[in-house]
């Protein structure tokens, strides 16, 4: 019993450190790309970073980090209710830390024209966001919004992201220009891509559809060799009427070329479709970010 307190504890521990490491390295990859592309190209940002910047913009005397801080306030109690207690104490944890890194990184990149510091500011900009949502909490503003409408609603972190910015580029449209509205755009499709991508990534799951006479073959390969488990439906040929055997199963990106060869291998003529998900929830074969 103590043995197992002892390695529970240790689990714990690592547990949280990692999380903290992925919530750092995902402050100072946005802090960078906040201070060094966004506010000296005077762009817009995302969520309640592109408001901190425009009541900067519009108040230079006030800083960015503690503009953001105290706009996030309110939010804790959405992640507190909706969220969890966990989700809770990392996203406080969260928006410390990416307040601090937008106090404390100062950097310069060597990067002048606006449509290519856009572009790398939603890409560096999107990494960082991602790496954060791959923890167990957030940053704050916009994360804990689109963690709740992704665990209530299915929908994307990167799409709600990007829906709740459009009122960000009409104020910053109407308020400086609507040149600098439009980068800011650019800037938000790479974000919101970025975040997708590293959030789901390769990890992202793909459901396949197989139809062959030598369908017994392909389920016990698929099992045996690439180890994902089956289901068998039945089905009818619409033209012929025959009885069909249809394989479902679902796998990782990385498994779709080993998938593909087999059934080849097996019999060249099946009929394969393969199919995005949007969300995936299991043991073995999830996908879902537990937060």
């Amino acid at each position: 019993m103590l043995t197992w307190s002892w390695k529970s504890r240790v689990g714990f521990t690592g547990q949280v450190l990692r999380n903290l490491v992925f919530m750092t390295v995902g402050s100072l990859l946005c802090a960078v790309a906040i201070n060094g592309i966004l506010v000296p190209h005077r762009f817009f940002g995302a969520g309640f970073t592109g408001m901190s910047l425009v009541i900067h913009y519009l108040a230079p005397s006030l800083p960015v980090a503690a503009l953001y801080f105290i706009l996030n306030v309110p939010l804790f109690a959405l992640g507190w209710m909706y969220v969890g207690r966990r989700f809770f104490l990392y996203s406080i944890a969260g928006t410390l830390i990416f307040s601090g890194a937008l106090a404390c990184t100062h950097v310069s990149l060597p990067v002048y024209d606006k449509f290519l510091c856009a572009l790398l500011a939603g890409i560096i900009m999107g990494t960082g966001s991602g790496i954060i949502l791959r923890s167990l909490g957030s940053a704050g503003g916009l994360d804990i919004l689109s963690v709740i409408l992704f665990k209530r609603f299915s929908i994307r972190l990167g799409t709600s992201i990007l829906a709740f910015n459009s009122f960000i580029l009409a104020a910053g449209a109407i308020l400086f220009s609507l040149e600098m509205a439009l980068y800011t755009l650019i800037f938000l499709f790479g974000t919101s891509y970025m975040v997708n991508l590293v959030v789901t990534g390769l990890s992202q799951r793909k459901a396949v559809f197989i139809i062959s006479p030598q369908w017994e073959e392909i389920s016990q390969e698929i099992m045996e060799k690439i180890q994902r488990g089956v289901t068998i439906i039945g089905g009818r040929g619409g033209y012929t009427g025959r009885e069909e055997h249809i394989l479902y199963t679902v796998i990782t990106f990385r498994e779709l070329s080993r998938l593909k060869q087999l059934v080849s291998s097996i019999d060249p003529d099946a009929f394969v479709v393969v199919t995005e998900t949007l969300e995936v929830m299991g043991h073995r074969i999830g996908s879902q970010p537990h937060w």
